[in-house]
């Protein structure tokens, strides 16, 4: 049987490029993401009930890798990138079907024009296609004695996050139209995004990540994080 997914419609998310994105939902809890469903789905009906759930399960497709196809085996970043394991063993993006699944808090449901749902602790990419949408269950998704295989436990914060008096005043700028963004620098600096073969070194090189409108830029420098520019993207 084969099926055709139809998008319900296409996140809006902080995030703006792959580089960044939490490994996980709910790590960074002040990465926020939303959704306006498209026609014929953005009917006020579609979510009645929806608002006595704290979080949904969202599938979506990883539109931003899906041209790559699939591979066998991955090297999970986890792992610090050294080893291979099956791509079912993992949360790889690289899968025969480009579908995941992503558990976001519901933060808020707008049905005054159409249906917009709002969501935090979002590990999502801008324009990401979501397919579908299903209430999450405590009693029966939350499993404790779940084994978590070579990820056991949440990955251990890495960093200390400073920044500098240049970025600072980036920050009480940008922060007059997103209240939120120190928290989510910081948020998602802590756990170190850099790509895994960069293991725990401090080896000195300037990153850049795009967060809404705004070019951070940060390097580790002696076991910190150091934000040193936060600039609004040229448009």
């Amino acid at each position: 049987m084969h099926l055709t997914l139809t998008p319900l419609g296409y996140i809006e998310s902080c995030f703006k490029e792959k580089f960044g994105i939490p490994r996980q939902p709910g790590l960074v809890q002040a990465a926020r993401a939303s959704l306006r469903l498209l026609p014929p789905f953005d009917r006020a009906e579609a979510v009645r009930g929806l608002d006595g759930f704290s979080h949904v399960w969202l599938i979506f497709g990883f539109h931003g890798t899906a041209d790559g196809g699939w591979r066998p085996t991955v090297r999970p970043p986890r792992l610090g990138g050294n080893q291979r394991l099956g791509v079912f063993a993992t949360r790889s993006t690289f899968r025969p079907n480009p579908l995941g699944l992503s558990v976001v808090r519901l933060a808020g449901i707008d049905t005054s024009h159409g249906v917009r749902l709002e969501f935090s602790g979002a590990d999502l990419l801008d324009g990401t296609p979501i397919y579908d949408i299903k209430p999450y269950l405590p009693y029966a998704d939350a499993i404790t004695d779940a084994c978590g295989g070579f990820a056991p436990d949440e990955p251990a914060i890495a960093v200390d996050i400073v920044f500098t008096p240049e970025a600072e005043r980036h920050l009480e700028q940008a922060s007059r139209a997103r209240p939120q963004i120190r928290a989510l620098v910081e948020e998602m600096l802590r756990y170190d995004p850099r790509p895994a073969y960069f293991g725990s070194s401090d080896r000195r090189k300037d990153f850049g990540v795009r967060l809404y409108e705004f070019d951070v830029k940060w390097r580790i420098d002696d076991g910190r994080a150091v934000v040193t520019a936060l600039e609004r993207c040229e448009a």
